[in-house]
């Protein structure tokens, strides 16, 4: 896992990266039975309006069935070869267990090929294994977290995010999140203990547009330069910096204004809410 760097041949090879995908296992091939074809509307609607702006093109791919639940507990499975996952920033790790049964899940850092993973709640705090928030020791870093039982992991699944389990208290425990927000989890939800890889996708720079359009993003737009008609930032005479505080083109604030319901039940939950970089710890109102 590292970054590769081109030479400054040409103005768009000056600055770019990539991943040097040395993690990947060579030959392996996705297993078929576990794709999907993506079917794409460009940020459209069924009626074809755009609902979603700055979406569309892109290269072509398959959905790859990521098991996000691991709920064959007690069988042990054995990491055939790691995969690229073009829907995601982490790589995938294919899975086959005692019976033939292949799986793919979220590849932990350090997760090699020929190495052994169980679920369920017998299950040792391992790298890789998956098992309930009740016998993962204090202090352990965890990933693929679920906010409900069996409902399947839906917390820190990106490349190189990590949260803490900190405490535990009758039903409940407690995990530090990547964004600083401390929230209440039942013990009963699973999690995989380890680091999700590929942490230096962060630090990969795009380098032309190009690549930008090849994830399938249009281009943006500035709101000074439109119309008055198409956002409230635009017209006026010359070039202008909006004369008012940043908004959408529907006129929603987009800087410093919280956008969480301030009566969603799963507030109760969250005992510090994350960090903003604006204005330090959001408050609970």
């Amino acid at each position: 896992m590292g970054i590769r760097r081109y030479r400054p041949n040409n103005a768009g090879r000056r600055n770019m990266s990539v991943s040097d995908f040395a993690e990947l296992t060579k030959g392996a091939k996705p297993v078929k039975s576990l794709l999907r074809p993506k079917k794409r509307c460009s940020g459209r609607n069924n009626q074809g309006i755009i609902t979603v702006r700055h979406r569309g093109g892109g290269a072509k791919r398959h959905i790859r069935l990521v098991d996000f639940r691991r709920n064959k507990d007690g069988m042990v499975a054995t990491v055939d070869s790691i995969q690229y996952d073009p829907n995601r920033s982490a790589r995938i790790a294919l899975l086959v267990y005692e019976d033939g049964t292949k799986r793919y899940i979220v590849a932990p850092e350090g997760l090699t090929v020929g190495a052994k993973v169980v679920s369920g709640a017998t299950a040792e705090p391992r790298l890789g294994n998956c098992l309930p928030l009740s016998k993962i020791p204090l202090g352990a870093e965890i990933h693929n977290i679920e906010l409900r039982p069996g409902r399947g992991g839906c917390m820190c699944r990106s490349a190189g995010t990590k949260a803490v389990l900190v405490a535990r208290e009758e039903d409940w425990a407690q995990i530090n999140l990547p964004s600083g927000e401390i929230r209440r989890v039942p013990s009963s939800c699973r999690a995989v203990v380890g680091v999700v890889g590929n942490g230096d996708h962060m630090n990969i720079v795009l380098g032309k547009a190009g690549r930008v359009r090849w994830m399938g993003r249009r281009p943006y737009v500035r709101g000074t330069a439109m119309n008055p008609i198409d956002h409230p930032h635009g017209g006026g005479e010359g070039r202008t910096k909006g004369g008012r505080h940043p908004v959408t083109p529907t006129g929603k604030p987009t800087k410093g204004t919280s956008t969480r319901k301030h009566k969603k039940a799963s507030n109760k939950a969250i005992v510090r809410r994350r960090r903003s970089r604006r204005y330090g710890l959001l408050k609970l109102s």
